[in-house]
């Protein structure tokens, strides 16, 4: 545990916190949080998830100016639905590109465990993509994300972002169950 980790780990908890109550404030602890996350997890040679952190930064920044302008008359934002064709075109486009990235990871690198983190890896950027757009459908699979990362993390004895994973799952529930509320409202 470094100190560095136990920023970006109080850092995490107020993003997703917010993330699930849809407060635009959000992207402000998120930019800090990925941009420390991108060096502990080089360290840690965990090269999708060092990656990932530069693609998060990029998608938080479209996904402030995105939740900027799709505000309802209360000031809440407003969540949206892929529908059965868009989360079927998703899931198949997550299993390929998995696919695909642990490969390149397991042959042109020296990462810890391509498949497995790159899977994590895949799955965010989705479900990051998602939540920038407003997609219920973002807390099925950052809940994935979740029950893949933290035994990863455990193995790789970053054991606070292991702790943090096990409270983003209750959060992505959280955020899961109020979103679809929303939806419905």
């Amino acid at each position: 545990m470094s100190p560095i980790e136990i920023a970006a780990v109080l850092l995490g908890l107020v993003n997703v916190t917010l993330v699930v109550r849809r407060s635009l404030w959000n992207y402000l602890f998120a930019l800090a949080m990925v941009s420390l996350y991108g060096f502990i997890f080089f360290e840690a040679k965990l090269y999708s998830d060092a990656l990932l952190q530069g693609f998060f930064f990029a998608v938080n920044i479209y996904g402030w100016w995105n939740w900027t302008r799709s505000r309802a008359q209360s000031g809440e934002v407003r969540i949206v639905s892929l529908g059965v064709r868009g989360r079927t075109a998703w899931l198949a486009g997550c299993l390929i590109v998995t696919a695909i990235w642990g490969l390149l990871m397991h042959h042109y690198t020296d990462a810890a465990y391509p498949w497995w983190d790159g899977s994590i890896a895949v799955l965010s950027v989705a479900a990051q993509t998602l939540q920038s757009r407003r997609n219920w459908e973002t807390w099925v699979l950052w809940i994935m994300v979740d029950l893949i990362a933290v035994p990863l993390y455990a193995v790789k004895g970053l054991w606070l972002t292991a702790g943090l994973y096990l409270i983003f799952l209750a959060l992505s529930a959280w955020g899961l169950r109020d979103w679809v509320k929303a939806r419905r409202a």
